[in-house]
């Protein structure tokens, strides 16, 4: 996938419509500040996105020069400091979830591949639960989603926390939880 967890706790992510202005948003991030470059592909729908890390003042600086360099092609820049720490294994697909944990199955869905990361930081930090998927774009017209699951009230609380963060800005597609999932649903996650 691309992104190489460290001792991290803040990102900024910017997405643009662009491939090309991808690349220039990028070298411009770069050049701003002294960020690690955790990712930067194409995203379905033709789009662009890129992620840092860093300390907060690096990363804010980093993404507001992407966004300048965007030139009418942002779609999204977001910097979210004091990540939960669960959030960066689940981008990575790192996660391996034993089937003695499949309990509730909670499901939030994202217009935007920026907008899921922030929305798994608040359910991560709203309940116990276990992130196991982060999903950035591919293959889902350039939509996030996020995978979750835990005890039924702490999915239920999680989603109820983070599903807000999406609705405030118009991104929010679902908010599903499953109380008694099959264990199919946990076969396969895209």
């Amino acid at each position: 996938m691309g992104i190489h967890v460290a001792e991290m706790d803040t990102i900024g992510l910017v997405e643009v419509t662009s491939i090309g202005m991808g690349y220039r948003a990028q070298d411009a991030m770069l050049k701003a500040a002294s960020v690690q470059l955790l990712l930067a592909r194409t995203i379905c729908s033709g789009k662009y996105l890129i992620a840092v890390s860093g300390d907060v003042a690096s990363v804010e600086s980093s993404v507001e020069a992407g966004a300048a360099a965007s030139e009418g092609a942002l779609i999204e820049r977001r910097v979210i400091s004091r990540l939960h720490p669960s959030v960066f294994p689940a981008i990575s697909m790192a996660v391996d979830l034993p089937a003695e944990q499949f309990e509730a199955l909670g499901i939030i869905e994202t217009f935007t591949a920026s907008t899921i990361v922030d929305v798994a930081d608040a359910a991560a930090k709203a309940a116990n639960i276990k992130l196991f998927r982060i999903h950035l774009a591919m293959a889902i017209g350039g939509k996030g989603f996020v995978l979750l699951t835990g005890d039924i009230s702490s999915v239920e609380a999680a989603v109820a926390a983070a599903a807000p963060v999406a609705g405030a800005e118009g991104m929010l597609v679902s908010a599903i939880v499953i109380p008694s999932p099959r264990r199919e649903l946990f076969r396969e996650y895209i």
